[in-house]
């Protein structure tokens, strides 16, 4: 199965300290931190496969790295978080469930091959790593039936944190969409799902990928701890 592929790049990136988004920012073996999500996408999904780049900061700079993409614009990319970023990709899509990742993940190909199966299934879900719970990082915890029941920064007593790579299957889709609307707009997405899986029961699943490298470059040490897997 082909998903449908959105990678959220709306965001200035600042903590980082680039002038450019921090998705083309340059990893050590050459390619930028999109250019590695796109190969492992291609890689697991074939070189066909669709991907939706919600844009904002200085967009022309990765309209220009990636031309053959889709765009989704967020124009108030300065005022919003990635609850809308999310909205608005997802009100853009086509029918079908929607794999979607942070744009800047650098991660293991591997994620997405173990992964495939559930997209193909179309069952909705998180990747998650347990050997790792920040204070600053978005953590998760899990109902009896082991599904998602919490997932947030301020969890507490998390069993690991969410890495930002998921998927929304297409019967979920509408669910999401509609609590991604009641946010603020300073919300990070991971509140639009909580309050699907309270409002209406969502069924999301947690993936574990912790034996595979993924990490969110927000600052520089994270960019020197990336490289060293790249």
């Amino acid at each position: 199965m082909t998903p449908q592929v959105v990678i959220l790049a709306a965001g200035m990136g600042s903590r980082l300290g680039r002038t450019l988004p921090k998705p083309l920012t340059e990893l050590s073996d050459g390619r930028t931190i999109m250019q590695q999500q796109f190969d492992n996408i291609h890689r697991a999904f074939g070189p066909r496969t669709s991907v939706t780049i919600v844009v904002g900061y200085k967009l022309e700079h990765i309209v220009e790295a990636f031309p053959d993409a889709n765009f989704v614009y967020n124009e108030q990319y300065d005022q919003t978080n990635t609850s809308k970023s999310l909205l608005r990709a997802l009100n853009a899509s086509g029918t079908g469930g929607v794999l979607w990742m942070n744009g800047d993940v650098v991660f293991d190909p591997r994620v997405l091959e173990r992964v495939a199966r559930t997209i193909a299934e179309d069952r909705s879900f998180v990747t998650v790593n347990t050997a790792t719970v920040s204070d600053e990082e978005v953590k998760y915890r899990t109902s009896a039936e082991g599904f998602i029941s919490e997932l947030s920064k301020t969890v507490v007593g998390g069993l690991g944190e969410a890495v930002g790579i998921n998927y929304i299957s297409s019967s979920d889709k509408a669910q999401l969409i509609r609590q991604l609307g009641k946010v603020d707009d300073q919300d990070y997405f991971e509140r639009g799902i909580e309050l699907a899986i309270e409002a209406s029961g969502l069924l999301v699943e947690p993936i574990d990928i912790s034996d595979l490298y993924a990490v969110e470059v927000d600052f520089a040490e994270d960019l020197d701890r990336a490289n060293l897997f790249v």
